[in-house]
Order: C-alpha cells, then sequence, then structure tokens
C-alpha cells in the first residue's frame, strides 16, 4: 500500500519540472493524471514510443488528451476537479483563469482541493509575467555568478538547480504540507511555488552566504572553503586523463588523505575558519599544485581504491554510462527495468526516497499521450457515442 493511496491528483504541465512533482507523490500511491493538449499531427512512429516511455517524470501516470481551450475541455476539467484533492499547473500566472481553471473557480467546487501553481517567479510581484528558464533565475538569485573559477564567465549547470531541486522538489512538498493540514482543517488551499524564490532558498543554505547578512561579506566566484581553490576541496586530474573529486573539509579527514598520499606534512592546509568566504593564498595553491603532480602518478581506480581505504571523501568523475553500473546505486535499487506489457523492458532511475513502512513503487512506464482518454471518460459516465462526438469536435484526440 502507497502511502498517498486514493489521493487523486490532476497535472497540467508542459515541462519536466512541474512533471516531476506528480511524479514523486504517484511513485508512493497517488492517481496522477496528466492533462495533454490534443495533438493530431504527433508522430506515431517506434522511435518516438520508445522515447515517450523512457520519459522519467511522467512514470505511474495515466494520460488523457483534453482541450482547455474549449467550452466543453473546460467542463470535463472541473468535473474532474470537484472529485480530485490536487491540481498541479506550471503555467504562467493567468493562464489556468482564462481557461476557467484557476484556484479561486476551483475552489468553489472543491473547497477541499489542494492547487499546487509553478512558476518562474510567482503569481504576484513585478516580474510576476515575464518569461525566463533555469539559467535566469539562477542569474538573478545570485547563484550562476558564484559557479565557477574567478576570472571567467560563470558555469552554466545543468538545471538542477531552480528547476528540480527548486521548483521540483519544493512543489513536492508544498503539496504534500498542504494535504497534512487539509486533515487538520479540511481545507485545501493554493501553493504558490516560484522558481526563483526556491533558488534564493537553496543559495541561502549554502555556507558561502553565511557571512553576508551578519557581517556584510559577499561570496564571491571560485572564494570560499567550496570554491575549488583549496587543496582539501577539488578536482584531481589521474594518470590515465580521468578525474577525482576530493572533499575533506574535517581536519580529520584531511589528514586521512595527507597519510593515504604519503605526504602528511601537508596536513597543515587543513580548512580553517577564515576560510568560508576568501580565496586561497599562494601557498594554498601551490599545496594544490604539488598534489595535482603527485595524483597524476596513478589511475583514476587505483586511487579510490586506495583512498577509500584509507577513510577519504573521494569520488569518481563518472561518465553516465559508468555510473548506471556503480555497484552502490545498483544495490539501493536506483537503476531498475520496469516491463511494458507491449514495449518489453523500460529502465528507469529508481526511487530515492526509501520508506521502510510504505515503499513507493513503480508500476509502470510512461504512458502514451492520450493512452486513457476514452476511460476516464467513461468513469464520468460519458458513452461511446459522446466520445465519439467530443473526438470529432477536438476537444480530445
Amino acid at each position: 500500500m502507497g502511502v498517498l493511496d486514493g489521493i487523486k491528483i490532476l497535472e497540467l504541465a508542459r515541462v519536466p519540472p512541474a512533471e516531476l512533482p506528480g511524479m514523486m507523490l504517484a511513485d508512493v500511491g497517488a492517481d496522477v493524471l496528466k492533462i495533454e493538449t490534443p495533438e493530431p499531427d504527433r508522430p506515431s512512429d517506434a522511435e518516438w514510443v520508445r522515447r515517450t516511455l523512457h520519459t522519467f517524470t511522467n512514470r505511474n501516470k495515466r494520460s488523457m488528451s483534453l482541450n482547455m481551450k474549449s467550452a466543453d475541455g473546460q467542463e470535463i476539467f472541473r468535473r474532474l476537479a470537484a472529485a480530485a484533492d490536487v491540481v498541479v499547473e506550471g503555467f504562467r500566472p493567468g493562464v489556468m483563469k482564462r481557461l476557467g481553471a484557476d484556484y479561486e473557480t476551483l475552489r468553489k467546487l472543491n473547497p477541499r482541493l489542494v492547487y499546487c501553481s509553478l512558476s518562474g517567479f510567482g503569481q504576484d510581484g513585478p516580474y510576476k509575467d515575464y518569461p525566463a528558464h533555469d539559467m535566469n533565475y539562477l542569474s538573478l538569485a545570485g547563484v550562476l555568478n558564484l559557479i565557477g573559477e574567478p576570472g571567467r564567465k560563470p558555469v552554466i549547470p545543468l538545471n538542477l538547480v531552480a528547476d528540480y531541486a527548486g521548483a521540483s522538489l519544493h512543489g513536492a512538498l508544498g503539496i504534500v504540507l498542504a494535504l497534512f493540514a487539509r486533515e487538520r482543517t479540511g481545507r485545501g488551499q493554493h501553493v504558490d511555488v516560484a522558481y526563483l524564490d526556491t533558488s534564493v532558498s537553496l543559495l541561502a543554505a549554502t555556507p558561502n552566504m553565511r557571512f553576508f547578512f551578519s557581517d556584510g561579506i559577499a561570496p564571491r566566484r571560485g572564494e570560499g572553503f567550496l570554491g575549488g581553490s583549496y587543496p582539501y576541496y577539488a578536482i584531481y586530474e589521474t594518470r590515465d586523463g580521468k578525474l577525482l573529486t576530493i572533499g575533506c573539509t574535517e581536519p580529520w579527514l584531511w589528514e586521512n588523505f595527507c597519510k593515504a598520499i604519503e605526504r602528511p606534512e601537508l596536513a597543515r592546509f587543513a580548512r580553517t575558519n577564515d576560510q568560508f568566504v576568501r580565496a586561497a593564498n599562494a601557498e594554498e595553491e601551490a599545496a594544490r599544485r604539488e598534489i595535482e603532480a603527485i595524483i597524476r602518478t596513478r589511475d583514476r581506480d587505483e586511487w579510490y581504491e586506495r583512498l577509500v581505504r584509507a577513510d577519504v571523501c573521494v569520488g569518481k568523475v563518472y561518465e553516465i554510462d559508468e555510473m548506471v553500473r556503480d555497484p552502490q546505486l545498483n544495490h539501493r535499487q536506483m537503476i531498475v527495468d520496469v516491463e511494458h506489457p507491449t514495449h518489453g523492458r523500460v529502465r528507469q532511475i529508481g526511487i530515492a526516497i526509501k520508506l521502510s513502512d510504505t515503499p513507493g513503487s513503480i508500476r509502470s512506464a510512461a504512458p502514451l499521450p492520450g493512452e486513457h482518454t476514452a476511460a476516464v471518460l467513461k468513469d464520468l459516465g460519458l458513452g461511446a457515442a459522446d466520445i465519439g462526438r467530443l473526438r470529432e469536435k477536438g476537444v480530445i484526440e
């Protein structure tokens, strides 16, 4: 039994960050119905089907096509929302109101409804109507300017920060909090999640920001003890041209590392309290260069085994094909296969949150768009003739 068995979620999202909260909740039992815009010209070839089934953020969901711009489509959606627990939408502010499916409209039909909006800048404020993507949020949040080496342009990260760690995870948590509050109050509420807000919140939790509000010391790119300039927290190239990460921010772990490379005297370069925001000095940089030369004397995997045995914080910089073969990840069932009834094996990333009593499960690969449309409409009481008319009018595919 999943912890969210019986919870019905309607999802209106066109981008994966707005789809991930629903997937996370579907993994633990929620019935997530994805509302897709009808696309009569959508491809049907085997290659497109294969890629669709492997879409991580849509697994464990059902899918129906529904033209939300039509009066019939809006009426069907309102009927679905009247019996739903959660609506998740990822559009700019105002779009759902134009579709007759905004929170104020739906709460009158269903006061217990939890309504989660994920948008770039939130539902209010001077930027609320601006378009943007992950990099734009990170730049405005002050995050982007801190990533990379000093003297160069910032490094653009994968869209893990604003999109997924920011909006997606905060969205999923916000929904669960609102459902928990509903158990106490009997009322639903609006969960307003902004990509920019959540990026700033994540930055505030880093050591870079520790002294900004208290002492007015602003962090700068490549500086601070996590910036990559100090020998104990750096990336090193090995003899075979591969890379290792060393992350020994605790003095005793750094001492273990120095002993393992047979240079115990370098232990004096352990982290100190004045390094939260300053860059490494000339002596500290020289120590890092000296260690770089030592690390180049052995292959990556040889160093890794040696340093792990020495109780050192070390990681191999994997290519993706190496990552999926890693024994720890496979032991933790983070690489799994799902058998599709007609398309065979579908490989997936597993479920990261391990619950001892109510574990999540991957019950199905991602649905094809509109795969469950007829079944959903039949559950609403529509007959074959009604469904046929809706299809002729372009309300559904």
